[in-house]
């Protein structure tokens, strides 16, 4: 066996090998029980931080001032202020002050007709509660019932329905001297402002700490579970960035915690959607992370410093809440306005260092020709440009190495058995033809990464969501979506489900495609000699045709255009070195063998 089909096969074992393990090392689990509705009876008591200055949270039925909570049908019931602006839609419940009814109106749950917009926080008493609650941490010579909790009733003093434009107003006044105001404000993205503000009409000073927290009932019934995604909590504070995935919450309680001086925010994020407590810049602040065992809520909270209040004073605070898509221009703009490293909040993974600028240069690619396929096949062009010097190194140390098969042949039959003089014979050969064999895998080594970068940015990124290409490809972060029963998209038919056997069976016109142009690619070079070499090419483009029918088709789609370059390439390079494949002549060669073989 020479080098050159040693490297080949070297190099096509281990991309073969890395997908392999992918798939049967780490398959994507089934998805995690819900909470069901039984366990949602008793209401969330008062998510107060656990701080030194805080009190803990009240009994179940109890609220943070000491009176009987209402039930939930209560809260289900209770005045509500309407949102409106070009991203959202929802209501705030005045139990509580708390933002726990909103939707994405930009996003369809599928791209089927009818389709209902994305939920992105609920209520208690829904299938999925998920909310923000506000309110303040009494200190020493502070009762609980004097300051506002998780069911306080407020009253809307300014604005009717909360806007871009139209900021709203919510008091509650304890009847003890201490007067509490709300004021929250929207902008037209995903961004809430809430200034929480106390005036103190007492004759004694008083300490209390204004928090925000983020309430989960239950794992999303949506979540991927899948590796290469993080959902869960996800945390920055002062240029450290943790991540925990829903099964690595502690679940006897204990809380994950740490103190922020200069910027931090907090949250869960999911596969395209985040919410997220962000406390103002050079803040004191204390970030807790934690799961409430007994009824599976998950939480996470922003505690600002304790503010001391001196009689006839006030003192407020502005936090912000992000909730909704991750939108890398959006995110980026909140970043540029003084959220720290919030575009990190996007899974970029340990090879951000890739992701990241393969997702730019698709992005900008996208904006310029405003089809996400297409975007794709120029992000290919771009980078098979960028690796062409290394490619044409490659194949012209190919074509020599061609021309250099029948003194090859020479050196085996003078060796004999000994094979370690062969070698020695080979590499001198090498040397003074100045031909590289290990140059032939390095364009397909350097692949690999970039492969996995790609899909990375693909799975992970939501421009990439319902993208659209051409025909019934409408959406690239799917497989794809024909097969031979709709005549490859022709007929108006469903394919197998993703994952089944009949799916891998019936296979769409992508994964075909691709198994084709790898299969010419092969033909480029005359078939070897050695059986289990002929074997491992025979069968290998039709094994990664079958294994990557289940991948999102806006890979196979750069997978294709990456054989299609890399064909015309190796063929153009061949050609100028004076050697020219005879791709007829070695397809109609692997026939002939097949039928030998056969009979």
């Amino acid at each position: 066996m020479d080098d050159q089909n040693k490297n080949l096969i070297l190099a096509v074992a281990l991309s073969f090998l890395v997908i392999l393990i992918w798939f049967v090392v780490f398959p994507p689990p089934e998805p995690e029980a819900t909470l069901d509705n039984a366990s949602l009876e008793a209401p969330l008591e008062a998510p107060v931080p656990s701080t030194a200055s805080a009190p803990q949270a009240s009994a179940p039925g109890q609220t943070a001032q000491g009176t009987t909570a209402p039930v939930d049908t209560d809260i289900q019931n209770a005045p509500r202020v309407a949102i409106e602006t070009p991203s959202l839609s929802g209501t705030i419940s005045l139990i509580g002050g708390r933002i726990d009814d909103l939707s994405l109106k930009q996003y369809k749950t599928s791209i089927e007709p009818g389709a209902e917009i994305v939920t992105m926080l609920a209520p208690v008493g829904s299938a999925e509660p998920y909310y923000a609650l506000y309110g303040w941490a009494p200190s020493a010579g502070i009762a609980p019932d004097q300051v506002p909790g998780a069911f306080t009733e407020w009253t809307l003093t300014q604005g009717e329905t909360l806007g871009p434009d139209s900021p709203i107003t919510l008091q509650w006044d304890n009847g003890a001297g201490l007067l509490f105001e709300r004021v929250i404000a929207v902008d037209e993205d995903f961004m809430f402002s809430v200034t929480q503000s106390v005036r103190n009409n007492t004759e004694a000073a008083v300490s209390l700490a204004p928090y925000g927290v983020l309430a989960r009932h239950g794992q999303p019934a949506d979540a991927k579970n899948f590796f290469i995604l993080h959902e869960g909590a996800i945390r920055f504070a002062d240029d450290e960035l943790t991540e925990t995935d829903w099964d690595d919450f502690a679940d006897d309680g204990s809380r994950d915690r740490v103190d922020v001086t200069e910027a931090g925010w907090t949250g869960f994020t999911d596969h395209y959607w985040q919410s997220v407590l962000i406390p103002p810049a050079q803040a004191t602040a204390k970030l807790e992370t934690f799961l409430e065992p007994n009824r599976g809520i998950y939480q996470t909270s922003a505690t600002l410093g304790t503010q001391t209040v001196a009689p006839g004073a006030s003192s407020s605070v502005t936090t912000q809440l992000f909730a909704g898509a991750k939108e890398w221009e959006t995110i980026r703009a909140y970043q540029n306005a003084g959220v720290a490293k919030f575009i990190d909040s996007i899974d970029w993974g340990w090879f951000f260092f890739l992701t990241k600028p393969i997702f730019w240069l698709l992005h900008e690619l996208n904006k310029l020709i405003g089809n996400m396929g297409w975007a794709i096949i120029g992000l290919t062009l771009i980078i098979k440009a960028v690796l062409f010097p290394l490619a044409y190194k490659s194949y012209v140390s190919m074509a020599k190495m061609k021309e250099l098969q029948p003194e090859m042949e020479k050196l085996k039959e003078r060796a004999g058995d000994d094979r370690q003089k062969l070698q020695q014979e080979m590499m001198e050969l090498y040397k003074r033809e100045k031909v590289n064999p290990a140059a032939g895998c390095l364009p397909i080594l350097l692949q690999i990464p970039i492969f996995f970068s790609l899909y990375k940015v693909i799975f992970v990124t939501i421009e990439l969501r319902q993208a659209s290409w051409l025909g019934p490809f409408r959406d690239l972060s799917t497989p794809d979506p024909t097969s031979l029963i709709n005549l490859f998209g022709l007929l108006p038919f469903d394919s197998p489900e993703p994952g089944s056997i009949l799916a891998l069976i019936f296979i769409g016109i992508l994964p075909l495609i691709l198994g084709i142009s790898m299969w010419l690619q092969q033909k480029l070079n005359p078939a070897p000699t050695d059986p289990t070499q002929q074997m491992i090419f025979a069968w290998m483009p039709w094994v990664f045709m079958f294994m990557l029918g289940g991948f999102a088709s806006g890979l196979v789609i750069y997978w294709i255009a990456n054989n299609v370059i890399t064909f015309s390439q190796q063929y153009i390079i061949m050609r100028s070195q004076g050697y020219t494949p005879d791709i007829l002549g070695n397809i109609r060669g692997s026939f002939r063998s097949k039928g030998k073989d056969d009979a």
